[in-house]
């Protein structure tokens, strides 16, 4: 399999793009910062660029089978559009006949999922450091929902750098739901699984134990 994957340098995707090369898929990495990437890989290409160039991602994208958006910010108090502008480009560069898959993940607090982080995190946490993220990745979230895409939302719990156990929960209605904690590892193996034998797309989904 052919897989694009944005934001390898670090966190979730960089645990993908580790997983998707020893399953020995193809590997694309689009990075602002290639040097932060210390892996070499017969299958892995690196691409200097930014998700916010569209001709860039309209040349990475073509010919990919599967596209994994995993990018991640800082928290800031300043206005942030760089989930929703990104994913605009990504969409405009996915012709509306093709079978590629989307997988993007925003995170707890997006979305129906707001209020499903417990207290501290819900509010504390989110409304004086996250704000401004969890406003663009609203946004973000509505226009892949609206896509022709094959997409499929990934909103992880806490994250953490445990191991990888294949062993998590997959929920769909949050009713009554907390989210716990999760491995970037995780995450990512529930990424690729799906990637090779789909069975959540077009849902919005929290991954969490």
């Amino acid at each position: 399999m052919k897989i694009l994957i944005f934001g390898a340098s670090n966190g979730i995707g960089h645990q993908l793009l580790k997983l998707a090369l020893d399953e020995g898929h193809k590997v694309t990495a689009l990075l602002r910062y290639p040097e932060k990437l210390q892996i070499t890989d017969p299958d892995l290409h690196i691409v200097k660029g930014d998700i916010l160039d569209l001709p860039v991602v309209a040349d990475v994208i073509a010919g990919q089978d599967a596209i994994c958006v995993c990018i991640g910010i800082p928290p800031t108090f300043k206005p942030v559009e760089v989930f929703s502008k990104g994913l605009e480009n990504v969409l405009t560069s996915i012709d509306k006949n093709s079978e590629q898959k989307l997988i993007v993940i925003t995170g707890i607090g997006a979305g129906d999922s707001s209020g499903h982080g417990g207290f501290l995190y819900d509010r504390i946490f989110k409304p004086l450091l996250l704000k401004e993220i969890y406003k663009d990745k609203d946004r973000e979230e509505l226009l892949i929902k609206e896509s022709h895409t094959h997409w499929m939302i990934v909103r992880p719990g806490f994250l953490t750098n445990g191991s990888r156990t294949g062993q998590y929960r997959v929920i769909e209605d949050l009713t009554g739901i907390t989210a716990k904690k999760i491995s970037r590892l995780d995450v990512a193996d529930f990424m690729l699984k799906q990637l090779k034998t789909p069975t959540y797309f077009k849902r919005t989904l929290l991954v969490t134990y």
